[in-house]
């Protein structure tokens, strides 16, 4: 089985705004080798999801996790891409498609950015 992780976000007309998602990317695809890391876009950015994972399907990839790189699951997280993923999923019946919770709904993520918030407060004098 041949994996892969997509990081999935909005998308910008400005090119600058997805240096952090490229940065995110590189970070994990540091840290997880064997997996193909990837970031796919709702819109006004490419790859858009579709094309990202019908490429990652011609690699021989069987098996995605998606990613929401969202602080919430806003209307985006919650209507447009279930419908993308069950279109994703039509388009290709052989692939296991998992979708995570939004980035910013998670415990974890929670706490490293207040971590961050709070650090804030100590640099400032």
């Amino acid at each position: 089985m041949k994996k892969a992780l997509i990081l999935f976000a909005h998308g910008a007309r400005a090119a600058s705004w997805a240096a952090p998602f490229e940065r995110l990317r590189d970070i994990v695809a540091a840290r997880e080798p064997a997996v193909d890391v990837s970031l796919a876009f709702l819109e006004l950015m490419s790859p858009r999801l579709p094309e990202r994972t019908a490429a990652l399907v011609a690699q021989g990839v069987t098996d995605i996790t998606l990613v929401p790189v969202f602080l919430g699951q806003g209307g985006h997280v919650l209507r447009d891409l279930p419908v993308m993923i069950d279109e994703v999923r039509a388009a290709h019946p052989q692939l296991a498609v998992r979708v995570v919770e939004a980035a910013g709904e998670n415990a974890a993520v929670l706490q490293a950015i207040a971590d961050y918030c709070v650090g804030a407060l100590v640099d400032v004098d």
